[in-house]
């Protein structure tokens, strides 16, 4: 074992700026490469999850806004319009993340998580197993569901 591959294990931090530093250097001879590339796709994973939980919230908001239309307001409104824009602006900066969005097992996931939310928050377990809605609805800035939509679709 490397003093890198210890320092990782027990400071990343200290373990990151080290070898920010031999990589800046050009000191390549001292480059815990087995980690770097680990950290190095738990970047990608990092931004793959960021982009479900925005949509897994914005699901969740949409469910609630389609079977709870006596309490729609001005916050579920909000909410809706922030994780479109987050996601907007995550799609913008990073492109490829388009492939996870087309991902049949990752859009399972976050319908699945924004269901649970909706589920937890509402108290409703009629809430549909797969997704009603066409992904480009969802993501369409002034779209909103109606519950006769829903039911339509279910």
């Amino acid at each position: 074992m490397t003093a890198s591959s210890t320092l990782y294990d027990h400071d990343i931090v200290a373990w990151t700026k080290e070898q920010a530093e031999a990589l800046r250097a050009g000191r390549f001879d001292r480059l815990d490469l087995e980690h770097l590339a680990e950290e190095i796709e738990d970047v990608g994973k990092s931004e793959q999850r960021e982009l479900i939980s925005r949509l897994s919230i914005l699901i969740g908001h949409l469910l609630k806004w389609a079977y709870q239309p006596e309490r729609r307001g001005a916050n579920w409104e909000s909410s809706i319009r922030t994780q479109r824009q987050a996601i907007a602006r995550r799609l913008k900066r990073t492109p490829s993340l388009k492939r996870t969005l087309s991902d049949p097992d990752w859009f399972a996931d976050a319908w699945s998580d924004g269901r649970d939310l909706a589920v937890r928050e509402t108290g409703r377990s009629d809430l549909p197993l797969d997704c009603p809605w066409p992904l480009e609805h969802m993501l369409t800035p002034d779209w909103l569901p109606e519950h006769a939509e829903v039911q339509d679709h279910g």
